[in-house]
């Protein structure tokens, strides 16, 4: 099983709505036995809302839905395990991981049927880089973001909290050697607003031109410059060798060990993880499927393709990630003064 989301939602019919706090809170509908409550990293929200509004139309089970950054809807998750409201939890790595770790989620479903693990690829992506289409002259390289031009222009989501901040962290280390990638993050601080604890908040900064560049990922990026006619572009910084790197950081989704309900939880799986409803990732928000059955085609599906087009991809080994998940932080945490 292996290996995707970002973005606000409006409010539906079958889609109840709620902001993640640092308090936490109950879910609105944990105690409606006719529902399904999920908390999911942001990123799919567009393509969430059409998805539950048809699961609701089909099963008569309304979606509860919570939103935050991959690490906020973790917490929040722990924060309520002595009365769980979450039916399903979809985040990324290695936060699903972490999840699976602390005993939050049952066994579920791949799409061939099978129950190996605790969670399955939603859907795939990568993590990328914008630039606003005005900086000139654009950054090309990692080294080009230390230049003092990117001074308090530049943004990135928190390692430890995000997942996108979590992967630029790995990467740099992979790129350029672990400590290296811990000195040149050091660097990168004199440069760096501050850290935000979702990806999701940094696109509108750079499309507005308040940043020249931050950190996102393919699908997000691709689908806020289609629908909002957002002014950056994808990019993949160089390494010192020249070759352009990114990581897969696909979308996990995972059953709560303690869902309230159950069984309307496992029915919302199975439907995200139909032939039909995947074939919808790509053409609604730039994401492809983990299923070998279902090949993406399109404008969309180029898009994703031509993004991608002489990037090296690098998969991690996400349970040796976590593993490390502490050491890993704390380290970066002392090399940027956090």
């Amino acid at each position: 099983m292996k290996t995707f989301l970002r973005g606000a939602v409006a409010m539906a019919t079958a889609l109840s709505l709620a902001a993640v706090t640092a308090c936490g809170g109950t879910g609105s509908g944990a105690s409606d036995p006719n529902s399904v409550t999920v908390y999911s990293a942001d990123g799919l929200g567009t393509w969430y809302e059409t998805q539950f509004e048809a699961f609701t139309e089909q099963t008569g089970i309304t979606v509860n839905y919570v939103e935050g950054g991959s690490g906020e809807v973790l917490s929040r998750a722990e924060k309520e395990r002595s009365n769980p409201q979450m039916d399903v939890l979809i985040t990324l790595p290695p936060f699903i991981q972490r999840a699976d770790d602390q005993k939050l989620l049952a066994p579920t479903k791949d799409a061939d049927g099978s129950t190996d693990a605790n969670y399955v690829a939603l859907a795939n992506n990568y993590f990328a880089m914008i630039r606003g289409t005005g900086v000139a002259p654009a950054p090309q390289t990692w080294n080009d973001l230390l230049d003092p031009r990117f001074a308090q222009k530049l943004q990135y989501s928190t390692p430890g909290q995000a997942g996108d901040g979590t992967a630029m962290l790995l990467l740099l280390q992979h790129v350029m050697g672990e400590q290296q990638g811990l000195d040149y993050l050091g660097a990168l601080q004199a440069n760096n607003v501050g850290p935000p604890a979702s990806t999701g908040k940094l696109g509108p900064k750079v499309a507005k031109g308040e940043l020249s560049v931050a950190n996102s990922d393919v699908q997000m990026a691709l689908a806020a410059i289609a629908a909002d006619k957002a002014a950056y572009e994808v990019f993949f910084p160089a390494g010192a060798d020249g070759v352009r790197t990114t990581v897969a950081l696909p979308y996990f989704m995972g059953q709560a060990a303690s869902a309230p309900h159950a069984a309307n939880a496992g029915k919302l799986i199975d439907f995200l993880m139909s032939v039909p409803v995947q074939q919808t990732l790509a053409e609604q928000v730039y994401g492809t499927s983990p299923r070998a059955d279902v090949n993406a085609t399109g404008p969309q599906a180029a898009a994703i393709t031509k993004a991608l087009d002489g990037v090296t991809i690098w998969e991690p080994d996400w349970t040796a990630v976590n593993a490390r998940f502490d050491a890993l932080i704390d380290a970066y945490n002392q090399a940027t003064g956090q």
